[in-house]
């Protein structure tokens, strides 16, 4: 955790749960995608993130497989067993034409989603949509067959672009950080209204995380506009993320720091509770045969 950090503002309610954070294990055991490494991967393991959730009162996880492991999903996954299946679930990355006995495998480990990761920071690139929309299909039919969701991290433009794939799935899915659109543009960005309509229809959870991905503003101000224009659509569709270990990001933000934004975001404990634990990954059919009681 950052130097920078200081106390929470409010502990998490019963059966809060951080819908987006990455751990990262020694690189002898974790050999890193360096084909696509878009940062320096950090020392991160499972137990510096559980010390942060303590002091924060969360109690349920769900990983999400980090880029710079590409499609080798096993320090994720070796941190869940660790935790338990009856506390986290996972979101893997996986070629979409993976085995059926893979999925399978996966999902008696506690995975409930397919990550479609594109680089936050990919320039514009013309018939890239297009080409994306493949993946994106065979996933969903796949999702569907087993009750998964699909979670999607991609820059501003490609969200915006993909809104038309996006307002026809038929499957739960989740939009990181904002729909990566920049703060400084504002809640009447065409885009940004698009992702509000969005989440109003109700297959779309919008992850209030990664804040310093898009803003420019001390103290994140800029950002603030944007959350509560989510959570006034759609409050049960809005989740809260980590986004831990923080990554290049990580000698500028504090975790604590950025929980206590959730606070001010949504400074009534019965809307924080819908947020932290009425979410996408703490519906009964995420946690099935755990008997996790959500209400």
């Amino acid at each position: 955790m950052s130097s920078r950090e200081g106390r929470p503002d409010f502990k998490s309610p019963q059966l809060g749960c951080d819908c987006h954070f990455h751990v990262f294990g020694p690189a002898g055991r974790y050999p890193y995608n360096q084909a696509d490494l878009r940062y320096a991967p950090p020392l991160a393991p499972v137990e510096d993130f559980l010390a942060l959730a303590g002091k924060l009162g969360i109690g349920r996880f769900v990983f999400v497989q980090p880029s710079a492991y590409g499609r080798d999903n096993r320090c994720m996954l070796d941190a869940m067993r660790k935790i338990g299946a009856a506390k986290c679930r996972g979101i893997v990355d996986i070629d979409e034409n993976a085995p059926d006995a893979e999925l399978e495998r996966l999902d008696a480990l506690g995975v409930r989603g397919v990550r479609i990761n594109v680089s936050p920071v990919k320039p514009f690139e013309a018939g890239f949509a297009a080409k994306l929309v493949p993946r994106i299909e065979r996933l969903r039919a796949r999702c569907a067959g087993i009750g998964w969701q699909l979670d999607f991290l991609t820059p501003g433009w490609l969200t915006s672009e993909l809104m038309p794939v996006l307002n026809k799935l038929d499957v739960d899915f989740t939009i990181a950080h904002f729909g990566m659109f920049p703060a400084m543009d504002g809640v009447e960005r065409p885009g940004f209204r698009q992702l509000l309509d969005l989440v109003r229809r109700g297959r779309c959870y919008v992850k209030l995380t990664g804040v310093y991905r898009i803003s420019v503003a001390k103290g994140f101000a800029d950002v603030a506009p944007m959350a509560r224009a989510l959570i006034e659509a759609a409050a049960d569709r809005v989740i809260w993320g980590s986004d831990y270990p923080h990554l290049s990001f990580a000698e500028k933000v504090g975790s604590i720091e950025l929980w206590n934004l959730l606070g001010k975001w949504a400074p009534e404990e019965t809307l924080r509770r819908r947020i932290l634990a009425a979410c996408a990954y703490t519906h009964p059919q995420h946690w099935r045969s755990h008997h996790v009681d959500t209400r």
